[in-house]
């Protein structure tokens, strides 16, 4: 087991990423975004690995393509991503996960318009929850800690006493300026990842303790879990 300061701790909530954290989309958003690079004149071996994490808006601005509108190329990208679930599933555990969850002391933040957000949960068997932050409910994306913040807010807990599940970058970056613990999840990453945060391949050697209206992660299973 881990001896990471993670699973000694009693959290009041746990804050969850969608894509690449809960469930996995990346060849569904690599299929829409290559289309979307090819038609743009964009690299697309080094455009790819910019996307995820992040709101297509923000990938889309971060560009600065002369004469492309955005917020017009971000609706394209959303609708294409909506009709294409084709492989979108849960990482391994997650839908058990995130059912022993009290209801009130979990959310999704996600840089997914929530229209997209609740597709690919649906396709990957995952309830909504009753807190979810989706790329409408801020001003600036991640790695900016704003979503993370109102998921909070919307629970009625303080950041700084909930746990974060992240697998992107800019993800991790969010939730350590937030002020929140983080779990990376790995099982996603075509190469290992080094942080200096808890890492878990998947769902499947933890589970959640309920102390006294508060979350505690355990791994029973020894050697599943690390801190790199």
């Amino acid at each position: 087991m881990s001896d990471h300061a993670v699973f000694n701790t009693t959290y009041r909530a746990f804050l969850f990423d969608m894509d690449g954290t809960v469930l996995t989309s990346i060849a569904a958003a690599e299929r829409v975004w290559t289309t979307w690079a090819v038609r743009h004149g964009v690299d697309v071996e080094r455009f790819l690995p910019t996307i995820h994490g992040a709101r297509a808006i923000d990938t889309i601005t971060r560009l600065g393509l002369p004469g492309v509108d955005a917020e017009a190329e971000a609706k394209w990208v959303a609708e294409a991503e909506i009709e294409d679930v084709d492989g979108v599933a849960e990482v391994a555990g997650a839908t058990g996960f995130l059912k022993s969850l009290p209801a009130h002391q979990w959310a999704i933040v996600t840089s997914a318009p929530r229209e997209l957000a609740l597709r690919r949960m649906a396709a990957a068997g995952i309830t909504e929850p009753g807190v979810m932050v989706t790329a409408e409910d801020v001003t600036a994306g991640k790695p900016d800690p704003a979503g993370y913040r109102l998921a909070a807010r919307r629970l009625g807990v303080e950041i700084g006493d909930c746990l974060v599940f992240e697998d992107a970058n800019v993800g991790i970056q969010a939730a350590e300026a937030a002020g929140a613990d983080i779990v990376v999840i790995t099982s996603t990453h075509e190469q290992p990842i080094q942080t200096r945060h808890a890492t878990l391949a998947n769902y499947e050697a933890v589970e959640v303790r309920v102390e006294n209206d508060g979350l505690r992660l355990h791994a029973p299973t020894v050697g599943q879990c690390a801190n790199q």
